[in-house]
C-alpha cells in the first residue's frame, strides 16, 4: 500500500470521522434503547419474541457482513477514494429503514403480523442497510492514515461520535417520549414514531458531512487480491488475535446494551423516574469525556489491552457492589453506572484502534491485506453481542414474568434490577480475563508489528 501526497491528516478528518459514527448511532442507539420497550409496551409483543427477532436476525448478518466486507475490499477505488462512496450510496437507506421499524399506527394489528413487520424492517435496517454504510466506515479508518497515533485518535473521535449521540438520544428520549399515567411513567408510542423520523433525518445530514470531510489517504497498489472465502476464514480462525479481540467485544456489548436497554425498564419502572434516566445520559457522557482525556496518554503508556482489562474489572467490581447495595435513591444508582461506564468508556475508546492493529498483524502473517473482511468479521462479531444482549434481556424480562400488566409487581421490579446489575457485571469480567489472559496484541507486539510494516513497506 502507499500514502497518497494530498491534504495533511488534522481536525478535519477527525470531526468527519465523529459525524460518521454520529450518523451510525441515531439510529443504532435509538435501536438499542427503545426498541425492545416500544414493541413489548407499545407493539405488545412479548419481550422474548423481540429478543428472538434480533437473534434471527444476526444469523442473516452472517451472511451480509462477510459479504459487504468483501465487497470493499475488491471495490475500485475512485478519485472519493474506496470506502467513503458506500456512505454517501447508503445514508438514505439505512435512515429510511431504522424509521419504519416504529410505526405505533400498527398497534392494533395482530401480534403475528406486528412480529414478522419486526422481523423484516429490522433485518432491512441492521443486516442490509445498516451494514452497507457501517463496514465501509469502519474499514475507511486504515485508509484515512498509515499513522498508529492518527488512527488512536479517529478511534477516540468515533467513540466520542457514539457518545455524543447516546447523551443525545438519552436525554431527549425519556423527556419527550414518556408520560405519566395514573403516576406511571409511560411510553407514549406516536412521539416515538416522530422522534425516529427526526432522528433519521439528522443521520443522514451526519453521513453527508462525514463523506465530505474525510480524505482516503492511503491507497493500495493494485486491485486486491481475490482471496477465497474459505482461505479467507480459515485465517481469520487461526488468527489468535481477531478472534480473541471478536470474543472480548461480545462480551462488552453483552454489558453496554444491557446497561443501555434495561435502562427502560429500571429507570421508569423501579425507580419510575424518567428524569433521572435523562439525566443519567449526562453522567454516562461525563465518564466517557473523562475517559477519553485519559485513554490515549494511558494507552500509549500501559498498551491499551492492559489498560481495558484493568478498567473494565473495575467496572465489574462497581457493578456487583451496586447488587448488594440495592440503593433506593436513584441518583447513588446514577452515580454508581457512572464508574461503570467509566471503566467501560476506556475500552470503548481504544476498540477500534485495536481492530487495526488486528488487521496490521494479519498482514504480516499472511502477506495480504484484508481490511473489509477483517472490519467484517470483527462487525459480524459485534452484532452477535448486540443479539446476546437482546436475547439475554428479552428472555430475562419475560423470566421474570414482565408483561405491560406486570410491570409494576414488586418481584418484577425486583428481577429487573438484578438484570441490570449483574449481567453487565459478568461481561465486564469476562472483556478483561479476555484482554489479559487470551489476546496477544500487548504493548510490545504492537510496536514490533508497527516497525515491522514500516520496513516492508520501505522494501516495496
Amino acid at each position: 500500500m502507499k500514502q497518497q501526497k494530498t491534504r495533511p491528516f488534522g481536525a478535519r478528518d477527525k470531526f468527519g470521522y465523529l459525524l460518521g459514527d454520529l450518523g451510525n448511532d441515531f439510529t443504532f442507539i435509538l435501536s438499542t434503547s427503545v426498541l425492545m420497550k416500544f414493541y413489548t409496551d407499545v407493539m405488545g409483543v412479548s419481550a422474548a419474541a423481540v429478543g428472538m427477532v434480533m437473534m434471527l436476525a444476526r444469523f442473516v448478518d452472517a451472511f451480509t457482513d462477510v459479504t459487504m466486507g468483501r465487497i470493499c475490499d475488491r471495490s475500485r477505488t475512485t478519485a472519493a477514494g474506496k470506502f467513503r462512496p458506500w456512505i454517501l450510496r447508503m445514508c438514505v437507506p439505512v435512515a429510511a429503514a431504522s424509521f419504519l421499524m416504529y410505526q405505533s399506527g400498527l398497534a392494533e394489528m395482530g401480534t403475528g403480523f406486528k412480529t414478522a413487520y419486526l422481523l423484516v424492517t429490522y433485518i432491512l435496517w441492521g443486516s442490509v442497510f445498516y451494514t452497507s454504510i457501517n463496514i465501509p466506515y469502519g474499514s475507511m479508518a486504515s485508509a484515512v492514515s498509515a499513522d498508529p497515533s492518527d488512527r488512536q485518535s479517529l478511534s477516540t473521535f468515533r467513540t466520542m461520535g457514539g457518545t455524543f449521540a447516546g447523551v443525545f438520544i438519552g436525554v431527549l428520549l425519556p423527556l419527550l417520549a414518556y408520560e405519566k399515567v395514573d403516576g406511571v411513567e409511560t411510553l407514549v408510542g406516536s412521539r416515538v414514531t416522530v422522534i425516529a423520523g427526526i432522528f433519521s433525518i439528522l443521520a443522514v445530514i451526519c453521513y453527508l458531512l462525514c463523506y465530505r470531510m474525510i480524505t482516503e489517504r492511503v491507497r493500495p497498489q493494485g486491485q486486491a487480491k481475490a482471496v477465497p472465502v474459505g482461505t479467507m476464514l480459515k485465517n481469520a480462525l487461526k488468527n489468535r488475535a481477531l478472534v480473541s479481540v471478536i470474543a472480548a467485544s461480545i462480551v462488552m456489548l453483552l454489558s453496554q446494551l444491557t446497561m443501555q436497554n434495561m435502562a427502560g425498564y429500571i429507570f421508569p419502572e423501579y425507580y419510575n423516574s424518567a428524569a433521572a434516566q435523562s439525566a443519567s445520559s449526562l453522567v454516562m457522557m461525563v465518564a466517557m469525556l473523562l475517559a477519553a482525556m485519559v485513554a490515549k496518554p494511558l494507552a500509549r503508556c500501559f498498551g491499551k489491552a492492559e489498560l481495558s482489562a484493568v478498567t473494565n474489572l473495575f467496572a465489574a467490581a462497581v457493578c456487583v457492589v451496586t447488587f448488594i447495595l440495592r440503593p433506593d435513591n436513584v441518583w447513588v444508582f446514577v452515580g454508581l453506572q457512572g464508574l461503570c461506564w467509566l471503566g467501560l468508556g476506556i475500552f470503548s475508546m481504544v476498540s477500534w484502534a485495536l481492530i487495526t492493529d488486528v488487521i496490521d498483524d494479519a498482514q504480516l502473517k499472511n502477506g495480504v491485506r484484508e481490511d473489509g473482511s477483517v472490519y467484517a468479521l470483527y462487525s459480524f462479531a459485534r452484532k452477535l453481542g448486540q443479539a446476546a444482549a437482546a436475547g439475554v434481556s428479552g428472555y430475562l424480562l419475560t423470566a421474570i414474568g414482565y408483561t405491560e400488566q406486570t410491570r409494576q409487581d414488586p418481584e418484577v421490579l425486583g428481577g429487573i434490577f438484578s438484570i441490570s446489575t449483574l449481567v453487565p457485571a459478568i461481561g465486564f469480567a469476562a472483556l478483561a480475563l479476555v484482554l489479559w489472559f487470551w489476546y496477544p496484541l500487548h504493548k510490545k507486539k504492537v510496536e514490533a508489528n508497527v516497525k515491522a510494516l514500516e520496513e516492508l513497506q520501505k522494501g516495496e
